[in-house]
């Protein structure tokens, strides 16, 4: 990606500026929160609210497409994902899942792609895709954040490697950390185990890898710690996945199932006004 040139004089790309501003937040002293939007008009919201980086969601996309969430494909994810990073001015980070393939290149070429869309970051999991043996064995799984981080660092993207032992009912905080540490030592920027169980879960894994800084999942219905005793417990970032789709999704369950059930509309009075929804559809990326 080379840099536009303004007088002579060589500029940083958008894609370049949104990098650094990335990078910048991990660096910054404290916490902040980096939500989920699971396509352009959420993502537009989320922006005029003032946050200051997004995050795809793998879950919420999926829903919205109207599959669940396994089985996408690289192209419809990789759409998704331009689709948002058109929508706003913010750094955006995606939800690459596994990398979309078992070897090493595979995630190494998922990274290239993804950064070719002007994504300032994204995440690859040890996960498989297969029950029976959901987690990728720890050589393999160091291998690949291996070679996704090198293709990060020559495409100027900010890696972050997810340890999903949590959500496939392998409750091992030690192997978990292991597999962290690793990643990190593999050259992963930000570190990330989804689904950890207690606050007390949070705070070792965040003292076991610091200073490297740590993404924590919430809105997993019983996860309601604040963002104060989350930056007390060493967290850097925090991201809610696919609750806020789920959210939007919940609301408009109840207001089906009131029409269906009910035959009332009583729904409507707790709605955003089309006049509200259509200012933040007409905000253009900066």
């Amino acid at each position: 990606m080379e840099s536009d040139r303004e007088g002579g004089v060589a500029t940083k790309t958008k894609h370049e500026q949104k990098y650094e501003a990335f990078r910048a937040l991990h660096a910054r002293p404290g916490i902040f929160v980096i939500p989920n939007p699971w396509d352009a008009g959420s993502a537009k919201i989320l922006t005029s609210l003032g946050f200051e980086a997004l995050a795809t969601t793998s879950a919420g996309y999926a829903f919205s497409a109207g599959h669940v969430d396994s089985g996408l494909t690289r192209e419809g994810v990789l759409a998704n994902a331009k689709a948002i990073v058109e929508a706003t001015h913010l750094p955006v980070s995606a939800d690459l899942q596994n990398g979309f393939g078992r070897s090493p290149e595979k995630c190494a070429e998922t990274i290239r792609l993804a950064a070719d869309l002007g994504l300032a970051g994204g995440s690859i999991e040890d996960a498989t895709d297969d029950e029976s043996d959901p987690i990728y064995d720890f050589g393999l799984a160091v291998e690949r954040v291996e070679a996704a981080a090198e293709a990060a660092r020559k495409a100027k993207f900010v890696l972050t490697a997810r340890a999903e032992n949590f959500l496939h009912g392998r409750l091992d905080l030690d192997d978990t950390v292991r597999r962290l540490r690793a990643f990190a030592e593999a050259g992963a920027d930000v570190l990330y185990a989804p689904g950890l169980p207690s606050l007390e879960a949070i705070r070792h894994v965040c003292g076991a890898l610091a200073p490297k800084p740590v993404n924590v999942l919430m809105g997993r219905g019983s996860d309601t710690y604040s963002m104060e005793q989350l930056e007390a417990a060493g967290a850097k970032r925090i991201s809610v996945g696919g609750t806020f789709a789920r959210v939007a999704l919940g609301a408009f369950l109840h207001a089906a199932r009131e029409v269906k059930e009910k035959g009332t509309f009583t729904f409507a009075a707790d709605t955003i006004g089309h006049s509200e929804v259509s200012k933040f559809m007409e905000s253009p990326p900066r």
